[in-house]
């Protein structure tokens, strides 16, 4: 029998996930990752606090993200878009972005998938590079 055959699906609550601080006002809740069983793509959710930002970056695969709940700004490549509940982005691999919450009195919240279980973050002030899947509480 084939991986996919053996492999087994996961029901995942984000209410029931411990998040991850990342600091600034931001959190990430990990749910599809490696653990699960995943084997070609990451998902999860990110919460932010009024006007909280994720500091810009860049991944080594595509990305897709989408706002669940809020107003965001999506910075890709020194372009700043407006975005609500339901608009989307596609980022390429590489490419530097991060996301802003513009509100000042409202929580932002997003859900991203990368394209790889290996995708990594690198940050573009200090070429820090980690593992994504590393990124959990």
């Amino acid at each position: 029998m084939s991986e996919e055959q053996t492999a087994k699906p996961a029901i995942l609550r984000p209410a029931e996930i411990k998040p991850h601080e990342r600091g600034g006002g931001a959190r990430t809740i990990p749910m599809v990752t490696r653990g699960v069983g995943s084997t070609s793509l990451l998902n999860g959710i990110t919460e932010f606090e009024p006007q909280a930002a994720i500091g810009l970056h860049t991944h080594n695969c595509e990305e897709s993200v989408m706002v669940l709940e809020g107003s965001a700004i999506a910075e890709i490549d020194g372009i700043e878009y407006p975005m609500g509940p339901g608009d989307t982005t596609w980022v390429p691999a590489n490419l530097p972005h991060r996301f802003i919450n513009a509100s000042s009195t409202e929580r932002m919240r997003i859900f991203w998938t990368y394209a790889s279980v290996d995708a990594t973050r690198t940050l573009v002030a200090t070429g820090d590079t980690r593992t994504i899947d590393s990124e959990r509480a």
